[in-house]
C-alpha cells in the first residue's frame, strides 16, 4: 500500500496537542523536566502525560497509552527506551498522531543493529504519514507568543525573537540555548535533529523559508544528508534569509587516498566550503563566531559594500580594529569633505578626523552621537563600528543612550563595542534593546561586519552562465569524447585513460596540448623527436603512478638525440631500481614549448567526483608544488563564467596572473574558457571519477594555454 503523503512541519512546531510518552513523576529525569517544560511555558493546547505506572504525573492526570486519551493528539513526544520504540510509534500511528518527537539514543550512532531499528522506525513513521524529530535529539521549542512550546529538557529558555536554531549535536543544542539567553539573542524555533531519520536540516530550510517569524537561520552541521538538495534549497533561501553555519570536522584526516592532485587537494573539508560558499551559506569558525554574526543579521541591515567608518574614543582598539578589518576584507576610507568640516566643529582640536575617528578619551555623549550620525550619513562608509572605552569623565549609559540617539531609523548597519564588563553591562542592554549589537572586543564586531559584507557581495553578484557551446559542438564534442570514456568490459573499478584517450577527449573540449608521439623504445623515441622538433620531453605513460617526477619518470629540454637516449636510459635504470618498470607501459616524446624567460605561469585545473553531490571542478597554482603549496580553490560544478574568475581572484598567488613585478601577467581569458570546458565535461560525462590538467601552462595576454600533462580517471 502507498504511504500517504507527508504532512507539513505546522504539526511539529503548532501542535494543538502534545503527548509526552514516558512522563516522569521525578524532576530531574528527561522525562520529568521535558514533562516540566511544556507545562511551564504558555502553550495554548492541551498537555497529556503517558506513564504506565502511575495516574498521576507532576499534578497532571496521566494515562497508561496514548490510545487511551480522549482526545486528539497532534504531538507526541517519545521518552522511552530504544527497545520500546517502535511498539509506541505503532500506537501513535492508531491515534492518529501527526507528528513525533523521538528523543531516546541507541539508533543508528551505535552501529548496524540501531541502523536497522531506525531503518524500521523511519519506514513505520513515514507509512503512517508522520512527521518525526530524531531519534537521538534534545528536541524542539517554539517561542511564538501565546503558542510557546518547549519539547526539550533544556534548562534554558531563550527570549522570543527572529533566529532559527537546527543543531545536529543535543549536548550542542543544551549550551545553543544557554549562550543564546546569555547573549540576548531571540530565538524563533530550535530543533536539535539528531539522527535525521525524518525530518532534516534541508525540511528545516524550507519550513524557515516560509516562516515569518524568522528573519536568521543558524545551522551546526556534523554532515550533509543530501548535499546537492542541501545545496539546491541553501541557495534559494540564502537570497531571502540570511543562513549561518557552523560545520564541525575542518581537519583533513579522513580526505582520501588520491591517485591525482585534484583528488588528495579535495578534502571533506575543502568540499563542505564549495558547497557552503555556492549557497551563499555564512560560514564560522566556532559557535561564538556564529552568534557573532547572528547578533548582527537578526538586527541590522546587509552592508552594500566592505566600507566601515570606526569611530571611538581611545587610539588602541581603533587600530586594532583596523587590522582586524584589513583581515576581513573591510576597507577604511577617509571621511567626505563635509564630515570632517563637521566633526572638526564638533571635537576638540586633537581628535583624528581620518578613519578611525578617533575623538579622544574625553569625548561627551553628545560628540559620539554627533560623530556616528556624520559618518552614518556620509556615502563613503557602507557600515559603522562604534568603540568605546569607559573612561572616569562619562558614563556608559549616557554613551549608549546618545548612541542609540544616532542610530535610530539608520538604513547602514552598526556594531558597537563595548570594553569592559561589569561597568557596561547596563550600557549593553540598553543598546540591545534598540536591536543594536554589542561586543566585547573589536575583533569579535569586525568579524562579524566582514561575514556580512561577504554575504551581501554574494547577492550582488550575477548568475552567471556555464559554458554555452553551440548544439553542434556540444554534440561533436560527446561523441568524440564517448568511446573513450565508456566503462571497459573488464574492468573491475575505477580506471586511468592512457595518453592517447586523454589527449583525445580533451581535444574534443578545445583544451590544447603539445604535439607528441607514444613510442615503447629508446629508438622510436629518438624518431619521434626528430619528426617533433628538438627540444622535446620524455614521460612515461602508466595508469598507475599518478606522480611522474616522484618516480623520476619526466625529463625535459632534451636538446639531441644523445640527450634523449641518455635520459631514457637513466629513467629506466631508476625505474627498475624502485620496482616501478612493470608499471611503465611506454614513454611519450613531446614537443617543448619554449615560452620567453619569465613568461607563462603553471596552473592546475581539474574535478573529482563526490558522490550524491556531482563534481568539484579546481582551479589553482600548478606544477610539482601543486599539493605543497595547495593554492587552490575549489567551486561546485558545473561553474559559470562568474565563478571561473572568482575561482582565479581567490588565489593567493592571484597576482601572477594580472602581472606581478613588471610582468604582463597571462591569458586569463583562456583560462577562464579552460575551466568553462572542464566543467562542462565532467557535466557531460559523469563517469569521470577524477581529472587533472597539471600543469596548464597559461602564457602571456592572447597567446592562450597549453595543457603539459593531464589524467582522467573514469568508472570502470
Amino acid at each position: 500500500m502507498e504511504a500517504p503523503p507527508p504532512i507539513s512541519l505546522d504539526a511539529l512546531f503548532r501542535p494543538r496537542s502534545v503527548a509526552v510518552i514516558g512522563a516522569s513523576r521525578r524532576r530531574g529525569t528527561i522525562g520529568g523536566e521535558l514533562f516540566h517544560n511544556l507545562v511551564a511555558r504558555d502553550f495554548a493546547g492541551a498537555i497529556y502525560a503517558v506513564n504506565r505506572k502511575a495516574d498521576v504525573v507532576q499534578t497532571e492526570r496521566a494515562y497508561a497509552s496514548v490510545c487511551d486519551i480522549p482526545d486528539p493528539v497532534d504531538l507526541a513526544v517519545l521518552v522511552v527506551p530504544h527497545d520500546e520504540v517502535l511498539g509506541v510509534v505503532d500506537q501513535c500511528a492508531r491515534k492518529g498522531v501527526k507528528a513525533l518527537v523521538v528523543i531516546g539514543a541507541g539508533f543508528a550512532e551505535t552501529g548496524s543493529a540501531g541502523e536497522a531499528l531506525q531503518r524500521d522506525l523511519a519506514e513505520r513513521v513515514r507509512a503512517a504519514g508522520m512527521r518525526m524529530v530524531g531519534p537521538n535529539c534534545l528536541g524542539l521549542l517554539s517561542t511564538e507568543p501565546g503558542r510557546e512550546l518547549n519539547a526539550t529538557f533544556a534548562p534554558a529558555w531563550p527570549p522570543a525573537g527572529n533566529v532559527a536554531v537546527s543543531s545536529q549535536s543535543g549536548a550542542l543544542g543544551l549550551a545553543v540555548l544557554d549562550y543564546a539567553r546569555a547573549l540576548g539573542i531571540g530565538i524563533s524555533q530550535f530543533v536539535s535533529v539528531g539522527n535525521r531519520a525524518d525530518v532534516s536540516s534541508n525540511d528545516l530550510l524550507e519550513h524557515w523559508e516560509a516562516d515569518p517569524r524568522t528573519r536568521v537561520i543558524l545551522l551546526y552541521l556534523e554532515s550533509f544528508g543530501n548535499p546537492r538538495r542541501f545545496l539546491e534549497i541553501a541557495s534559494r533561501v540564502s537570497r531571502s534569509k540570511p543562513i549561518v553555519a557552523v560545520k564541525s570536522g575542518r581537519s583533513t584526516a579522513g580526505s582520501r587516498a588520491a591517485g591525482s592532485h585534484t583528488g588528495a587537494l579535495a578534502t571533506p573539508d575543502v568540499t563542505v566550503d564549495a558547497i557552503l560558499r555556492e549557497a551563499g551559506v555564512i560560514r564560522t569558525d566556532t559557535i561564538e563566531e556564529l552568534f557573532d554574526v547572528a547578533a548582527l543579521l537578526a538586527n541590522q541591515s546587509i552592508p552594500a559594500g566592505n566600507r566601515v567608518a570606526i569611530v571611538t574614543n581611545a587610539g588602541g582598539p581603533g587600530i586594532m580594529a583596523a587590522d582586524a578589518c584589513e583581515a576581513h576584507g573591510l576597507t577604511l576610507p577617509a571621511p567626505g569633505a563635509d564630515t570632517v568640516a563637521a566633526l572638526a566643529r564638533a571635537l576638540p582640536p586633537e581628535a583624528a578626523l581620518r578613519n578611525p575617528i578617533d575623538m579622544i578619551a574625553s569625548a561627551s555623549p553628545a560628540q559620539f552621537e554627533e560623530a556616528v550620525r556624520r559618518v552614518l550619513a556620509d556615502g563613503a562608509f557602507d557600515a559603522v563600528l562604534v568603540l568605546y572605552v569607559p573612561p572616569l569623565v562619562t558614563k556608559p549609559t549616557e554613551v549608549a543612550a546618545a548612541i542609540r540617539r544616532a542610530v535610530q531609523g539608520a538604513e547602514k548597519p552598526v556594531a558597537v563595542c563595548l570594553l569592559g564588563h561589569d561597568d557596561v553591562s547596563e550600557a549593553r542592554e540598553l543598546l540591545r534593546a534598540a536591536r543594536v549589537p554589542v561586543y566585547p572586543f573589536p575583533e569579535n564586531a569586525v568579524m562579524a561586519l566582514g561575514r556580512a559584507a561577504e554575504h551581501g557581495r554574494w547577492l550582488r553578484r550575477p548568475q552567471g552562465r556555464s559554458l554555452d557551446l553551440w548544439a553542434d559542438e556540444a554534440a561533436r564534442a560527446r561523441e568524440a569524447a564517448a568511446p573513450l570514456l565508456a566503462p571497459a568490459a573488464t574492468a573491475t573499478g575505477p580506471r586511468w585513460l592512457d595518453a592517447r584517450s586523454v589527449r583525445a577527449v580533451l581535444a574534443a573540449y578545445g583544451i590544447e596540448m603539445p604535439a607528441c608521439r607514444v613510442v615503447t623504445t629508446e629508438d622510436e623515441a629518438v624518431a619521434a623527436a626528430e619528426e617533433l622538433g628538438w627540444p622535446v620531453a620524455l614521460k612515461i605513460t602508466s595508469r598507475t603512478i599518478a606522480h611522474k617526477t616522484d618516480v623520476g619518470g619526466v625529463a625535459l629540454g632534451l636538446k639531441s638525440p644523445w640527450d634523449l637516449r641518455a635520459a631514457h636510459r637513466v629513467m629506466l635504470e631508476r625505474l627498475t631500481r624502485d620496482g616501478h618498470v612493470g608499471e611503465v607501459s611506454g614513454f611519450l616524446v613531446e614537443k617543448m614549448i619554449e615560452a620567453p624567460r619569465g613568461a607563462g605561469v603553471e596552473t592546475l585545473v581539474g574535478l573529482t567526483r563526490v558522490p550524491e553531490l556531482g563534481d568539484l571542478v579546481a582551479f589553482g597554482l600548478g606544477g610539482v608544488q601543486a599539493e605543497l603549496m595547495r593554492d587552490v580553490v575549489f567551486r561546485v560544478g558545473p561553474v559559470t563564467d562568474v565563478e571561473a574568475r572568482e575561482m582565479m581572484a581567490a588565489l593567493r598567488g592571484g597576482a601572477l596572473l594580472t602581472g606581478f613585478r613588471g610582468s604582463a601577467g597571462v591569458d586569463r581569458d583562456a583560462l577562464e574558457r579552460a575551466l568553462l570546458r572542464v566543467s562542462r565535461l565532467g557535466a557531460d560525462f559523469p563517469a569521470i571519477v577524477s581529472l587533472d590538467i597539471n600543469p596548464l601552462l597559461a602564457l602571456p595576454p592572447g597567446q592562450g594555454v597549453l595543457a603539459l600533462d593531464a589524467r582522467i580517471q573514469v568508472e570502470g
